[in-house]
């Protein structure tokens, strides 16, 4: 049974970051506890650790303090190894390492990528390092300027160099290959490398290679004077504004870097002036060389636009940092999340998964954490793809998750509103968004329109509507989405960012309505705790169901956990465990636990019984010696919504517990609701979720 796997390159700059990202998101789907380690790292300054450290600690939340994430960094190897002392270096190696392997389920090991160093000098400082720490590794190789041949015979030599000191090879993966040479490349690779080692290709992805505006920043070591809050933007390509406005111009590209002194006011003022028109392409940025500053009325005018990139000054002239720029190799860094998750969905959409997470490990984690359930919801929802409408778009949140999406790959979008606003807005935001794959909808404008109207006046005639009215609602984004979902026409909706529940929800009760066997429309969270994931219901809908309602929120709620991987076992909870309590509210959970009991025998339940009986297994086998559910709950159904909204919203506070949802039960075809609160994370869960559903149905 593997317990870690060392990536290891065979060159510089292979991109190999795509496939640390890529393997750490599958292996934290599988596994409770995953540790990272690089064992040599680059010189750092100050506070400035190596950037793949803090990246992926950062996005996937690792439990390991910096200094116990790498070994030894590259001037002290090299000191060491001009000594004749490498076998320190290997101790130190090892000793480090194996205080990872202790505390966790699976380490990932991510080798060298020294700049400057040779070839095989690298590679058999990698083949040193996984041979004594005994772990199978993962070669990856770059196709960038390479022939065919040069890509085949580079790869198989580093194989052969692992292989012939007796370090087991998984996988091969060719990084950076043109798209239409991906068969070529693997049927070659297959042709010269044993059956048993796994052979991928990775093509070139433009967007991972272009560098952001910040990277720029950081490289050049310049002064940000305007849009700070843009530094993400990626540069897609750069000219100098050298030439009189009317000529530039010509020669902007969208994601274009202008170049210019600080003095050229015409340029500066000119190329954010196109960055707003739609005549011409969205800017990245601006660098004013030459340490200029623009004057005061410049900057004065610059700073009453409404939309703004960054600007940015540094001291060197133009020809030194116009080829500053060319030579700038894009890096993944902890705050570009649309790099990150590009970089996953892509590793996922050209590697094959099932089969590497086989040869990685033999052994399946037991229970449900937090970060598994989050990656095997985005995994489930990619493997039957959905198609979500969002009704609110003119919400940045929404904007920035539909972007963040798109790069997950994970949904069809569509969302409802202008489209000339959002296209702007989008472009304020510095969002990476591809138009082509996202469908925009105005509903007054939109084909469907009338045949909207007309189907909702024939579902609501007898409620007194009239065509009239049913063309006005119709407008409205809520209406209209609700309408795309129950045509047919998307497979769900997700809102409630900048709209109220019962805006959300009433078009769904009017039209989709419940499920043959529901008489009542209720929500579940998705509470992430630390080391479980509960499902909590109801916390969104119902103020003060029945004990009929209160067990059919209970049965949905079970069959919302079970559907999404979770055991259920229910606690109904109450003020009073077991048979001691009296008062109504008790009786009504104590009715409602004996109606699920009749209609679904097959469950595991026990109320009316405490939080704490519920979730902890000292107390709950204390008040409850006998019962199957005391102590380790996973669904738990709160008697009203005045305690579950309350408790969920404790909880969250008070543990850093992520909640996901409301989740809405019962109704034909998926809508949900966001709280007008809520982050982008929590708009992505909730799409995603969605999806989920819909698959379901």
């Amino acid at each position: 049974m593997n317990k870690a796997v060392y990536i290891a390159t065979s060159e510089h700059n292979s991109g190999k970051s795509i496939i640390t990202l890529g393997l750490m998101s599958i292996l934290i789907g599988k596994t409770a506890k995953v540790g990272y380690f690089r064992p040599i790292i680059e010189d750092f300054e100050d506070d400035r650790v190596d950037n793949h450290i803090e990246t992926v600690i950062s996005h996937f939340g690792l439990d390991i303090a910096i200094e116990d994430a790498y070994a030894i960094t590259k001037s002290k190897l090299i000191k060491k190894k001009n000594k004749g002392k490498i076998g320190e270096v290997i101790d130190l190696i090892i000793e480090k390492y194996k205080k990872l392997e202790e505390q966790f389920d699976f380490v990932l090991v991510e080798g060298t990528s020294f700049s400057g160093e040779g070839t095989v000098i690298e590679l058999d400082m990698n083949v040193l390092i996984a041979k004594n720490l005994g772990i199978p590794t993962i070669i990856v190789g770059s196709g960038v300027d390479k022939t065919l041949e040069e890509l085949i015979d580079s790869l198989y030599l580093a194989y052969d160099s692992f292989k012939v000191r007796d370090v087991e090879v998984l996988s091969v993966i060719a990084n950076k290959v043109q798209l239409e040479n991906i068969k070529l490349v693997t049927d070659g690779l297959k042709a010269s490398l044993p059956t048993e080692v796994l052979v991928n290709a990775i093509p070139i992805i433009s967007s991972l290679n272009h560098p952001t505006v910040k990277e720029i920043v950081d490289e050049l070591n310049g002064v940000v004077l305007f849009g700070g809050a843009f530094l993400n933007n990626e540069v897609g390509n750069f000219s100098v504004g050298a030439m009189q406005l009317r000529n530039y111009l010509l020669h902007l590209k969208e994601k274009a870097l202008v170049i210019t002194p600080g003095d050229r006011a015409d340029i500066i003022l000119g190329a954010l002036q196109a960055n707003e028109s739609a005549n011409y392409p969205s800017i990245a940025g601006i660098v004013l060389t030459g340490n200029i500053i623009p004057e005061d009325s410049i900057l004065k005018l610059i700073e009453g636009l409404t939309s703004i990139v960054p600007i940015i000054s540094v001291e060197a002239g133009t020809y030194r940092i116009t080829n500053s720029i060319g030579n700038i190799k894009s890096k993944i860094y902890a705050d570009n999340t649309q790099k990150i998750e590009t970089s996953i969905s892509t590793f996922e959409k050209f590697v094959d998964v099932d089969d590497l997470s086989a040869k990685l490990s033999a052994f399946e984690a037991e229970g449900m954490t937090p970060k598994m359930f989050q990656y095997n919801l985005v995994k489930r929802a990619r493997k039957h793809r959905k198609h979500i409408v969002l009704p609110e778009g003119n919400d940045d949140r929404i904007l920035t998750a539909a972007s963040r999406l798109q790069a997950m790959d994970v949904v069809d979008i569509s969302i409802i509103g202008n489209r000339k606003q959002i296209e702007n807005r989008v472009g304020e935001l510095g969002l990476v968004f591809d138009f082509s794959k996202v469908k925009i909808i105005n509903p007054i404008e939109s084909e469907k329109y009338d045949d909207y109207a007309n189907t909702y006046y024939e579902l609501r005639k007898n409620k007194n509507v009239s065509i009239t009215m049913a063309r006005d609602l119709m407008e409205d984004v809520s209406y209209y989405g609700t309408m795309m979902v129950y045509k047919g026409d998307a497979d769900g909706m997700v809102s409630g960012a900048a709209h109220t529940t019962q805006h959300t929800i009433l078009p769904a009760l009017q039209f989709i309505k419940t499920k043959p066997d529901t008489c009542i429309v209720s929500s579940v969270f998705f509470m992430c705790l630390e080391d479980r994931v509960s499902v909590f219901g109801d916390c969104a809908i119902n103020p003060n169901p029945t004990a009929e309602q209160l067990a059919e929120i209970a049965i949905s709620s079970a069959d919302s956990s079970l559907a999404f991987g979770i055991e259920p076992k229910i606690a109904m909870l109450s003020y009073s465990s077991g048979a001691s309590g009296k008062g109504d509210e008790v009786d009504k959970v104590r009715k409602a636990t004996q109606i699920v009991r009749e209609k679904r025998p097959d469950l595991k339940i026990e109320g009316p019984i405490q939080y704490d009986a519920a979730v902890d297994m000292t107390i709950g086998q204390s008040k409850m010696p006998n019962s199957e559910v005391a102590g380790q709950a996973s669904v738990l159904i709160f008697p009203d919504l005045n305690t579950g909204n309350n408790t969920y919203k404790a909880v969250q506070r008070e543990t850093g517990a992520l909640a996901i949802g409301p989740m809405l039960q019962g109704l034909n075809k998926p809508v949900n609701d966001l709280s007008r609160g809520c982050t982008v994370d929590d708009i992505i869960n909730t799409v995603v979720i969605t999806a989920i559903q819909a698959q379901g149905l």
